[in-house]
């Protein structure tokens, strides 16, 4: 399995300081994985701290 999370850091938020909404999408998600049994499938959508989607985590078969 891989895990993937992909966060667009050219819009808003993001652009402004990357490096703190990165960090706080980081443990924000980090911190909620327990909610997910990670298996492949399973997922969700990213939001930066203005509540806009800006990216996706997801789980994926690895030979996929």
């Amino acid at each position: 399995m891989k895990f993937l999370l992909e966060v667009t850091m050219d819009d808003a938020a993001l652009a402004r300081d990357p490096a703190g909404e990165l960090g706080r999408i980081l443990r924000y998600w980090g911190g909620n994985l327990h909610h997910y049994p990670l298996r492949p499938g399973d997922g969700s959508v990213i939001c930066d701290s203005e509540y806009r989607e800006v990216g996706r985590w997801r789980v994926a078969d690895q030979t996929k």
